[in-house]
């Protein structure tokens, strides 16, 4: 039977990538985007809602799938704002880990940092270490995040300070070895297959790491 999936985020980096994935996908006949701007991706599977994204909970009606990828981020570079940088980062994750309770939506996959830490002094991983946990607390069946490291890839606007961590990293990448393999930069595409893998056959732990996700996404080649 075919499924119908939802993206949150699927204008971004790692969503497009995603978008790109599941269309092929026999597995999805529907694919339901939520965003603020419109993808210039085309299928006839896609039903796209452009909408304000702090404002996802009034949309519960439209909110219905099978699984659910929530792919939104921001950054501090790209929104210095801590108030709104909160709202992209910890409120619409944690409003569609709601949705998919009152919604009865047993599938959720959520992109977070590999430095998620909700005890961190550091806003950035605190804020993705409370959406975490605010997400777990929704006990949805089959909850599974996403810890990349940095995420390298070309982005459709120009962040000059994240174009340079990430020809770093590059460089930096040759010499983590052992503990510090899930250090190493990730494709956003890794991701996307990762997280397409996972919706179809599940995975064995709840947090998947940086490492962990470039092995899911490899398993079949």
């Amino acid at each position: 039977m075919s499924k119908t999936a939802i993206i949150l985020g699927a204008t971004g980096l790692t969503g497009s990538f995603l978008l790109k994935r599941l269309i092929p996908d026999k597995s999805y006949d529907k694919i339901i985007l939520f965003s603020r701007s419109a993808t210039p991706i085309k299928s006839s599977k896609i039903e796209e809602h452009l909408i304000d994204m702090f404002e996802l909970g009034r949309h519960r009606d439209k909110f219905n799938a099978d699984v659910v990828f929530c792919c939104v981020g921001t950054t501090q570079n790209k929104t210095p704002n801590k108030e709104i940088y909160r709202k992209v980062d910890y409120g619409i994750p944690v409003t569609a880990a709601k949705l998919c309770v009152e919604n009865k939506i047993k599938n959720f996959l959520v992109i977070s940092a590999l430095s998620a830490d909700d005890k961190s002094r550091f806003f950035y991983n605190r804020t993705k270490g409370e959406m975490e946990k605010a997400v777990l607390e929704q006990e949805i069946k089959n909850t599974y995040i996403f810890q990349p490291s940095l995420i390298g890839g070309e982005r459709a606007e120009s962040r000059p300070l994240e174009f340079i961590s990430k020809q770093l990293m590059k460089a930096a990448n040759f010499v983590m070895f052992g503990p510090l393999k899930k250090y190493q930069s990730i494709h956003p595409d890794t991701i996307a297959r990762a997280m397409q893998k996972v919706a179809e056959d599940g995975f064995g732990k709840i947090r998947i790491e940086s490492d962990e996700i470039k092995k899911i996404a490899k398993a079949d080649d």
